[in-house]
């Protein structure tokens, strides 16, 4: 099983909270100070206790927030392609858009065994241009990259995750353009019979379709001819090869790096998309970075509150040693305390982030931000997973027990006779 590196150092936080929280749990068992006795003391100080709670809540709710846009990031790639698909393009590109396909080449790539055929005995392949153009927002101003692609007229049927909605698809040989139902809530002049000017040529928008939360959902496409023809392109960015299993997309792509005629490489579909999620990455390190400041803060939150816990129960703490409490018992107790109060937090900044997402959802909200592998926009949508909520809450616990620790150890340490004699 693969584990990221931020999945292993929470697995590894994780391990070390549950030893930790069962020797809590021990300490408390052997020799317990009853539970209402914190809860009491919790809801005394309620002010104190809700600015904490509240505090650690808001820092477990950006934090999930920001790895969700990540993940939705990820889920947009990696849903993408299909595993009986071999995408070839120009050895030593990155992305479609830098890569250049021959119509010679193509035509050779048509005739290999390994490339399925329809009914009729046609190759089944798409040959695509992707170009990068430049579009009005709908409801901000300024324009944004976004991805126009030219597909041949099978390049539908080798992507069966999108579906159209709404309109017709182009008809080869004209003027025509679809777009996802997302470019179209997001861009300006996309509503089906709305034109918009690219390349010198204007394109009427005839309808909208689904891409199924993929890759395809930032894009536009159009017939590949007339791609060429209105971007004045010689060649194809790429081509989408249909193969009957595993051996024949090995066999293809082993052709293809011996064929000293094609500078070309040739992978898996979603393989090549599954590599195209490194956009994700800063905005997983802003996220950490984010909730590493806002968590010091919360560190010092939990501190002050059972400090001032502390404080106040100076002369109950001196009584809890007289009755026979040990140290490590008093030092569980408010360890524990703290842990719990971290702990409500938690729930609330993952009920926060989950009810963020179901807005966004209902109301039809999506993100966008620029992918580096094309430049162009990419649209996504939070995705809360049950695996980030499970590190949100490790996340509040560890920062409960670690502001916690030190008053609880100040607790542990009170002599005996100055507790009893403070006011």
């Amino acid at each position: 099983m693969h584990l990221s590196a931020a999945a292993f150092l929470f697995l590894f936080i994780g391990v070390g909270l549950v030893g930790y929280l069962a020797w809590l749990a021990y300490a408390v068992v052997m020799s317990p100070i009853p539970l209402p006795y914190n809860f009491k003391s919790v809801l005394v100080r309620w002010r104190a206790t809700a600015a904490t709670v509240l505090g650690v809540a808001l820092v477990v709710a950006v934090f999930l927030l920001m790895q969700a846009m990540a993940a939705g990031l990820e889920k947009s790639s990696m849903n993408t392609g299909d595993p009986h698909n071999v995408m070839i393009v120009r050895k030593g590109s990155t992305a479609e858009s830098s890569s250049q396909v021959s119509r010679e080449q193509l035509k050779i790539i048509q005739y290999w065994p390994e490339v399925e055929r329809d009914a009729q005995g046609r190759p089944i392949v798409s040959a695509d241009l992707a170009v990068i153009i430049s579009l009005p927002r709908r409801d901000a101003p300024g324009e944004a990259n976004v991805t126009m692609r030219g597909i041949t007229s099978q390049g539908i049927q080798l992507r069966p995750q999108v579906k159209l909605v709404a309109g017709r698809w182009f008809n080869p040989g004209h003027r025509e353009a679809v777009a996802s139902v997302k470019m179209a809530r997001r861009f300006a002049h996309c509503d089906i019979g709305q034109t918009f000017k690219t390349g010198g040529t204007e394109l009427t928008v005839v309808g909208w379709f689904d891409g199924g939360d993929t890759a395809f959902d930032s894009e536009l496409w159009m017939d590949a001819d007339e791609a060429r023809s209105v971007f004045d392109r010689e060649n194809y960015s790429s081509v989408l090869a249909r193969v009957a299993n595993t051996n024949a997309a090995v066999a293809l792509m082993r052709r293809i790096e011996s064929d000293k005629r094609m500078p070309l490489r040739a992978e898996l579909e979603t393989k090549y998309y599954a590599a195209q999620t490194a956009t994700a990455g800063p905005i997983k390190m802003l996220g950490t970075l984010l909730a590493t400041a806002m968590s010091i803060g919360a560190v010092f939150a939990a501190m002050n509150t059972m400090y001032a816990s502390v404080g106040a129960r100076t002369r109950e703490i001196g009584t809890l040693r007289v009755l026979g409490f040990r140290r490590r018992t008093i030092l569980a107790s408010f360890n524990l305390e703290g842990a719990i109060l971290a702990g409500l937090g938690g729930v609330l900044g993952c009920l926060a982030a989950l009810l963020a997402q179901w807005l966004c959802v209902a109301f039809g909200v999506r993100f966008g931000t620029l992918s580096f592998n094309t430049f162009s926009e990419v649209i996504f949508q939070f995705q809360v997973t049950p695996p980030l909520l499970v590190q949100g809450m490790i996340f509040a616990v560890s920062v409960g027990i670690v502001g916690s620790f030190l008053p609880a150890l100040r607790a542990a340490r009170l002599p005996v006779i100055a507790a009893l004699k403070s006011v």
